[in-house]
This record gives structure tokens, sequence and C-alpha cells, in this order.
């Protein structure tokens, strides 16, 4: 029996992508996953597009919000197995010290948030960012977890990012 994993989506707002991730890996994983997303400096709401696109996927919104990472670093917080930033500005940050080394790596993703024109233009940008980590998260999902040493598996879902 595969054990059961907790992992952390970061980005400095978590308003978009954070919280996509977070969507779609506690779909996509949750028999063996529970996973939060958090910011370094959250802006306090989620993006409407980014709810639009969770329900187009068939995805629930229940129960989305924009916090800080600081949660997940109190000694109260769920252990984590893995954290993973998925915005530049996050990865360059200095990260709180996350109880039990959860392992981490970096999967950039372009900010949806950021998009300028016609609202078909913004939803495409928020489609691809959907679809970017539905990708990844779905490659880290295939990795055989319980079988792969530290070494591999870091290596693994470092190469991840940059599918």
């Amino acid at each position: 029996m595969m054990p059961h994993y907790n992992v952390l989506f970061l980005c400095t707002g978590n308003s978009a992508r954070s919280i996509i991730a977070e969507a779609i890996m506690n779909r996509k994983g949750r028999a063996n996953f529970t996973a939060y997303s958090a910011g370094s400096h959250p802006v306090g709401i989620v993006r409407p597009e980014a709810l639009k696109q969770i329900a187009t996927a068939g995805l629930s919104t229940d129960g989305f919000s924009s916090k800080s990472w600081d949660e997940f670093a109190k000694p109260d917080a769920p252990q984590l197995h893995f954290v993973f930033t998925v915005c530049d500005n996050a990865a360059k940050e200095i990260c709180p010290v996350w109880p039990g080394q959860p392992m981490t790596a970096h999967w950039g993703v372009p900010d949806p948030a950021t998009a300028v024109g016609r609202p078909e233009e913004i939803d495409r940008a928020f489609r691809d960012t959907f679809s970017i980590l539905d990708r990844r998260i779905a490659l880290f999902l295939s990795l055989p977890l319980s079988t792969l040493d530290q070494l591999a598996l870091q290596k693994e879902i470092d190469n991840i990012g940059h599918q």
C-alpha cells in the first residue's frame, strides 16, 4: 500500500497558479495525496479566472483561499513531503524552514494573472496555466514514489519542472 503524502504548492500571491495546482492534485492524486497552496505575500483573494478554469475542468472550487506560507511552518501544520514553487518569484525567496525537510522543486509557470488583452486572451492564459500544471502533476503522479531512492526522486521531480 502506498503511503499518504502532503504536497504544498507555493507562489507569491497564492491567487492563481498555486490554487490551480492544489485543485488538480487533490483530484488526480486524491487516493494518496493531499495538496495545499500558499504564498509568500498572499493577495487575500483567489482570482475568479482561476476558479472559472478549475470549474470548467469539472473540479470543485470550494474552500480555496489565499493564505501565507507561514501557516505551513507552524508546529501544528500538516507534515509536508513535497513543496513545489510554481512561480519564479517564490523560488527566489527565502522559504520558511519546513518541518520534516520535505523534498522541494521549482516548477515555474508563467503568471496568467498578468495577462492583458481581450477576455478570450486572458481565458487562454489561465487555460494554458492549467494545462501545464495538469501535465506536470500527471507526470509526478506516474513516478514510482515508493521505490525510488531520495536522490533519484529529487532528480525526477526537478526534471518535471522542465517539461
